[in-house]
């Protein structure tokens, strides 16, 4: 079969074309693989920079927010003088636990005396620690973090920052804890109620590690606690606390009603 000229001429012109277009296809294929690596690059770059950015902010906004070396400093200083004092009212207050204890014996307090045994030993072993004391302050976030509560005791407003909060919070729910094991003991030995007889309340030092707040202002709170936590121990009810997995703790409200912590305004 011949073929016209004009056949030959339509026939290559096709063929021309479609090699053109699987030319170009091929070009942009390969374009297109060797740009993909470096638009991935130049995203991770731009991410990058970014994070940079956002960990400098964050750096700045602490820093912000933070007291001074100086502050720093003088807030250590004080805290190492307490500590010292504090360590010395303990060596004391053994020696009153254990003449309080001779008390409870002869007074067949059995229950009771049980009790302050085991307070007795807690503050054997908080003078203990005391003494071994290698404690990484400079580390510490109290030391440097601002205040952000205000709080009122007596006459007086106090400020702290959530670290020294949370003391309050532990020196108020350890209080109602012995308190109410001190009610109960009593109780058992069908002693009259007076919770302010009890050395445990009289110490108020139980679970205190001399840090974030001052002594008096744990030892209050302490009270607050165990008043509470003495009477709900003693009738045997839970007015003002709680029991959970065998921890007891204040109720959420009367913890609050006892500190009335106050956020500054910054």
């Amino acid at each position: 079969m011949k073929t016209s000229p004009l056949t030959r001429l339509g026939l290559t012109v096709a063929m021309s074309a479609a090699l053109a277009t699987m030319s170009f296809a091929s070009h942009a294929q390969h374009g297109q693989d060797v740009s993909a690596p470096h638009k991935a690059e130049a995203q991770q770059d731009k991410q990058d920079k970014q994070e940079q950015k956002d960990e400098k902010k964050e750096a700045k906004e602490k820093q912000k927010h933070r007291l001074s070396q100086q502050e720093q400093q003088e807030r250590i200083r004080q805290q190492k003088k307490l500590i010292a004092e504090y360590n010395q009212r303990i060596a004391q207050q053994q020696a009153i636990a254990l003449r309080n204890a001779q008390q409870l014996e002869q007074q067949k307090r059995l229950a009771h005396y049980r009790y302050q045994q085991s307070y007795y030993e807690q503050l054997r072993q908080q003078q203990a620690r005391l003494e071994q004391d290698r404690y990484d302050y400079d580390n510490d976030p109290f030391y440097y973090t601002p205040p952000t509560y205000q709080y009122r005791r007596g006459d007086n407003n106090y400020q702290t920052n959530q670290y020294g909060a949370d003391q309050l919070r532990q020196a108020s729910n350890t209080g109602y804890q012995k308190g109410y094991q001190a009610g109960r003991a009593d109780k058992q030995d069908n002693w009259r109620f007076d919770y302010r007889g009890s050395f445990a309340y009289q110490d108020a030092n139980y679970g205190f590690d001399g840090r974030y707040v001052r002594q008096d202002d744990y030892n209050y709170y302490f009270r607050e606690g165990f008043q509470r936590g003495y009477e709900d121990g003693y009738y045997g009810r839970r007015t003002y606390g709680t029991n959970v997995n065998g921890s007891d703790s204040l109720l959420g409200t009367v913890l609050n009603m006892i500190l009335n912590l106050q956020p500054l305004q910054q």
